[in-house]
């Protein structure tokens, strides 16, 4: 099946959600950039999709090595400048909002969802060396980041230290030059090994000598797989190797490693900025993490959702029910299979429109406004978590859509709810989200970021159905400020659930409003109102339903042993 990037439907987004005009970029380089990315990837990156999921990355005696094709699409990756498009001017990027290469990664990622995940680790490096590098690191590494040249990856997870950062043990020993002695084992690691780059820089969390417990004890170090010789060009080889790489369900372009510093005790790292300062700049990273794997449900969603149409618009069976006619027709034309095609529809557009949001209000916070901060800080968890289980839900409704023949490999469908269902996992799972969300996020500030949220939605919606789902969100958040920690955790996901299906009841009302007297392809704009109305009519209201668990005591869950589950 042929990739079709989803311009118009990004253009509209960055018009009307994100407001990227406000942030000074013009509607004709916009056009240039979405155009451009999207013929390339359909070009380079979307062939390559099939091979990456059937052959998939294969560790050999001499590192990880990507399917066949794989060198070459990147390289014309960094080539076109395509990584640079967000990344700082100071170092060789085009510094363009942030929004605007969220569109470019979406792209990308919708073409090629594992080969993506390249790209998406090396911004959160670059995120966490822009706020917490020294001008030295910076000048030596950013450059190279920034265009790709040079790729990034985030260790954080150890065999015994998944969500429980402060367990990890990987140590951290100066060598009385300013430099540190890295060892220790990192599991997990998206791309901490392959053949596409001259360089791979790991941020890696590790303890030094006497640190304290847990988290307050772990600093971050700066860890290329080559040192750099003076010049600046990678050099020695610096003792970090791959032990192995998972066998996964999904994203097997993606090459998931097992990596061992300091084997021969000659692993050098740098540490990056404070000793004992690691978990804000890990925060640095994971924020951006979180934001980019809510990205990479919506990437997921329109892949599938395109794959699901096609499909449906091909494949004919049985007479429409009720028509006169007993000729058969394609499967498009039955009531129950559009039915989930607009839901497909409609989720897709709100992940994007929750993703593009939050990435908007990066876009201001990185400016100096402080109430887009808030913003952000709240709607986090809710892009992240909200965004991926969409995801997950469109990819599993594309396998309905075809049938049997979508638990059949060769249709493509499978794969998408396969690499689906990592994503409500890393980055901190959807769990730690909705508890993220309803203690630092709502108690932090005693809801105010929050209210604030609900109270222009309210102020902007004439939406029955929309208007009861956010009074009904004020009242399960001021439940929840004074309710008890185990109350509140057990209500988290729900709320999360409902609060994120407000925000984009609000969203997708707001876009199908300025649909209906826009000018453009008419499809299109058709779409996007039926979506709209689909949305607030059916989506909305269900939302609403989760209000008695959001409200509801933990006591049942209590009420069995840890061994009754067992029973």
């Amino acid at each position: 099946m042929s990739f079709t990037p989803a311009v118009s439907e990004q253009r509209f987004v960055l018009d009307h959600v994100v407001g990227l005009g406000e942030l000074g970029v013009d509607g004709d380089l916009t056009d240039a950039v979405l155009e451009g990315a999207g013929a390339f990837a359909a070009g380079e990156w979307a062939p390559l999709d099939r091979a990456g999921d059937i052959v998939g990355a294969k560790w050999t005696a001499d590192g990880v090595v990507m399917p066949q094709g794989y060198a070459q699409a990147y390289k014309a990756y960094v080539e076109g400048g395509w990584g640079t498009i967000g990344s700082p001017e100071a170092y060789g990027g085009q510094g363009l909002p942030v929004s605007l290469a969220t569109a470019v990664l979406e792209t990308l990622g919708s073409a090629n969802t594992g080969f993506a995940l390249c790209p998406t680790l090396t911004v959160g490096a670059i995120e966490a060396l822009v706020h917490h590098g020294t001008p030295e690191q910076q000048a030596a590494y950013l450059p190279h980041l920034s265009s790709g040249a040079w790729t990034g990856t985030m260790n954080l997870t150890e065999p015994q230290a998944g969500s429980d950062v402060g367990a990890l043990k990987a140590m951290a020993k100066p060598l009385g030059d300013g430099s540190w002695s890295i060892t220790g084992t990192k599991i997990f690691i998206s791309f901490g090994d392959h053949d596409l780059a001259d360089n791979i820089v790991h941020l890696v969390l590790a303890r030094t000598p006497d640190a304290p417990a847990g988290t307050r004890g772990i600093s971050l170090f700066l860890v290329p797989k080559y040192r750099l010789n003076a010049d600046g060009t990678p050099g020695a080889f610096n003792d970090v190797r791959t032990v192995s790489i998972e066998h996964k369900m999904g994203l097997h372009a993606s090459p998931t490693c097992v990596l061992s510093f300091g084997d021969n005790n000659d692993c050098i790292g740098e540490l990056i900025g404070a000793e004992h300062g690691g978990m804000r700049a890990m925060f640095t990273m994971m924020n951006n993490a979180r934001l980019n794997v809510g990205l990479q449900g919506v990437q997921i969603a329109e892949r599938a959702t395109q794959r699901a149409v096609a499909y449906a618009r091909e494949r004919v069976q049985s007479a429409r029910a009720g028509s006169p006619s007993r000729e058969s027709v394609a499967i498009i034309e039955h009531p129950d299979v559009r039915r989930m095609l607009l839901r497909m529809k409609a989720q897709t557009f709100a992940a994007r429109a929750l993703v593009y949001l939050a990435f908007g209000q990066l876009d201001r916070a990185n400016a100096g406004d402080a109430q887009a901060r808030a913003r952000l800080e709240l709607l986090t968890p809710l892009a992240k978590a909200h965004g991926t289980d969409l995801g997950n839900e469109v990819a599993s409704l594309g396998v309905q859509v075809h049938g049997g023949m979508g638990y059949i490999e060769e249709t493509g469908a499978a794969q998408h709810f396969r690499d689906a269902r990592i994503t409500p996992i890393y980055e901190g799972t959807n769990g730690i989200q909705a508890a993220d969300l309803v203690g630092r996020k709502l108690t932090g500030d005693g809801g105010a970021a929050l209210f604030a949220l609900t109270g222009e939605i309210r102020g902007q919606t004439q939406d029955a159905n929309l208007i009861a789902l956010t009074d009904a969100c004020d009242e399960v958040a001021r439940h929840l400020i004074s309710a008890e920690t185990d109350d509140r955790l057990a209500a988290s996901y729900p709320f999360l659930t409902m609060l994120s299906v407000a925000v984009c009841g609000w969203l997708m009302e707001k876009q199908g409003r300025i649909a209906a007297s826009a000018e453009g392809d008419p499809a299109f704009l058709a779409m996007k109102q039926a979506a709209a109305a689909f949305y607030t009519a059916q989506i909305v209201p269900e939302a609403l339903g989760l209000k008695a668990a959001a409200t509801a005591s933990a006591e049942v869950l209590y009420r069995v042993t840890v061994d009754g589950f067992a029973s």
